[in-house]
């Protein structure tokens, strides 16, 4: 009894000790500046990159792809989360609307959700037939490898969240007014059919996962350490180098002309609410 209480403190240490370690807020700060570093290079380089974040509803995806893009140019990093078709993307040839919005020299575009909506939601909800579905899973490690012949880099991510996880998160998003807007009809439908959608993408990462774009697992329960882990991956994907900053000479500022008078006329100012609320405090 004795040494199974001290295998536990033991254990309890090491957790402590593991935990104070690993700093969330360092490594992802030391990712950021790395991200920094990518752009540089694929703007400078001309390089194409598309990246698709896939997975369970609040499994994290959101989360990830807020710290890709927090100290990153919206120029070079691009998210594209497309909303229910239009009646005449719905005529579209299916990859149409997704081919339009891929990535042009220098740029990197994320896709939050992407064509494997037909295999997954649209399947599940019966948006698209069980034929037409699985001719989807048969044509798109063909339209993948056209992607990749192209000179485009195509980086692929699944993320896997626990049941119990899931509804901690799904029941958080209920009571959080901040959080509310992020539960949609459709998050509730896939909590209730956890089953139907686990056979689906089985079926759907069993077909697609191939050599020249194979999917990547991305456990979630932790959600910093899934941001660190997929970030540090994506870093170690694309091949990039350091490229030196030319600092700029700002130079001297002009002086004030002479003849220049300061316009005085009324001007709506927003209020300093923070002001105001310190002086009647």
């Amino acid at each position: 009894m004795n040494e199974l209480h001290e295998r536990s403190h033991d254990k309890d240490k090491k957790d402590k000790k593991d935990k104070k370690a690993w700093n969330y807020t360092k490594e992802m700060k030391k990712l950021q500046i790395e991200l920094a570093h990518l752009q540089a290079w694929v703007k400078d380089s001309g390089l194409r990159v598309v990246i698709i974040f896939e997975g369970r509803d609040a499994a994290g995806k959101g989360g990830i792809i807020k710290r890709i893009l927090e100290k990153v140019s919206p120029r070079v990093f691009r998210v594209v989360a497309l909303p229910a078709p239009t009646d005449r993307e719905k005529s579209q040839i299916y990859m149409q609307r997704y081919i339009a919005h891929f990535p042009a020299a220098g740029e990197i575009v994320i896709f939050d959700r992407s064509w494997y909506n037909r295999p997954g939601v649209d399947r599940i909800m019966g948006f698209c037939s069980e034929k037409k579905a699985h001719r989807f899973l048969e044509l798109a490690p063909r339209f993948e490898a056209s992607i990749v012949e192209s000179g485009i880099l195509l980086l692929k991510y699944f993320l896997v969240v626990s049941e119990e996880e899931q509804e901690r998160r799904f029941k958080q998003r209920i009571e959080d007014p901040l959080r509310q807007w992020k539960l949609s009809p459709m998050d509730v439908e896939s909590y209730r059919r956890w089953w139907d959608y686990t056979r689906a993408y089985d079926e759907m990462l069993r077909m697609t996962d191939t050599h020249h774009a194979p999917w990547w697992i991305v456990h979630s329960d932790d959600k910093k350490r899934a941001r660190v882990n997929c970030i540090s991956h994506i870093l170690s994907s694309i091949p990039y180098e350091h490229i030196p900053f030319k600092a700029p000479d700002l130079g001297k500022r002009q002086k004030q002309p002479n003849d220049y008078v300061e316009d005085r006329s009324p001007r709506h100012v927003v209020p300093d609410l923070s002001r105001s609320a310190h002086a009647g405090g």
